[in-house]
């Protein structure tokens, strides 16, 4: 571990649970890792949403900012409620922020598109009808990105990818809960996505399967390098998977702040380091609640 990771992690400790400023973060994390880094491939920038019910507008999140930087993996860390996977929809252009805005490559995201994937935790999220390497095409044809020929080599490409290229011809109804959501990851890495958004795709999963799918997408990612945005409300997930963390407060969700858990992985979970920075993240979460104004 890094003098400066030490640092920032011991100044967590001591910080108030206040919204984190994106410069100040942005500054650290160019510390922590030691490199430079350029201008941000997603900025989410005050953003707040609303939905409606039969009685009234319920706010999800108020005034929300963070950077995700290219091939970083970002997570948004959250009770149940903060509005992150609401987050995660307005990210992916399903639904529009009342106020502020979302940046993609600076330009403003107003509607889906191919460039932003979204990987659910529904294990029927998979056409039952077409085999795996149809599900993995369906999208490639659906949007002509590639006529079928191609989108059949790019669909074992990704199979291969993620271990499933001899279930190329199987049907979703033939696999199980865990290879269901490796098809839907080989799927959503097909179109190439500047931007893979996984809303807690593991939730669902038994515990020794979570482990593994949680392994396997790390040394996808070692691989490949995607930008990936990634929900959970497990405290060990977003530190084994995030190289940052976002934590959101509950209901409406408000940035409180950013750690940088890069330095964490698989290994790390049983480290006195890992056990003391979930123990804070939890106090962040849920001990030490702000005041409502």
């Amino acid at each position: 571990m890094t003098q400066a990771t030490t640092t920032l992690r011991r100044s967590l400790a001591q910080a108030p649970v206040h919204n984190t400023p994106r410069r100040g973060v942005s500054q650290a994390h160019t510390a922590t890792t030691g490199t430079g880094i350029g201008a941000p491939l997603l900025q989410v920038d005050g953003v707040s949403l609303e939905y409606r019910t039969p009685q009234h507008v319920v706010r999800a999140t108020h005034q929300v900012g963070f950077d995700v930087h290219e091939a970083e993996r970002f997570v948004l860390l959250g009770p149940s409620g903060c509005g992150k996977s609401t987050l995660l929809k307005a990210v992916a252009g399903f639904i529009a922020p009342v106020e502020g805005e979302i940046r993609l490559d600076g330009r403003r995201v107003t509607a889906p598109g191919p460039d932003r994937i979204v990987v659910f935790q529904e294990f029927d999220q998979l056409p039952p009808w077409k085999t795996v390497r149809e599900n993995v095409m369906f999208p490639l044809l659906a949007s002509r990105t590639l006529g079928r020929r191609q989108a059949a080599e790019r669909a074992l490409h990704y199979l291969d990818k993620v271990g499933l290229s001899r279930f190329a011809e199987a049907h979703p109804h033939q696999l199980s809960g865990g290879m269901k959501q490796r098809v839907a990851i080989a799927r959503a890495l097909a179109m190439q996505p500047r931007v893979l958004l996984m809303d807690e795709p593991f939730a669902a999963l038994d515990a020794l399967t979570r482990r593994k799918m949680q392994e396997e997408l790390l040394a996808l990612w070692e691989e490949v390098r995607f930008t990936l945005l990634f929900v959970t409300h497990s405290i060990e997930e977003a530190l084994v998977v995030g190289s940052r963390i976002a934590l959101l407060s509950p209901h409406p969700g408000r940035m409180r702040a950013e750690i940088n858990s890069h330095g964490f992985d698989l290994g790390s979970t049983g480290s006195a380091s890992f056990q003391a920075t979930a123990q804070r993240i939890h106090g962040l979460l849920f001990d030490e609640d702000e005041e409502h104004t």
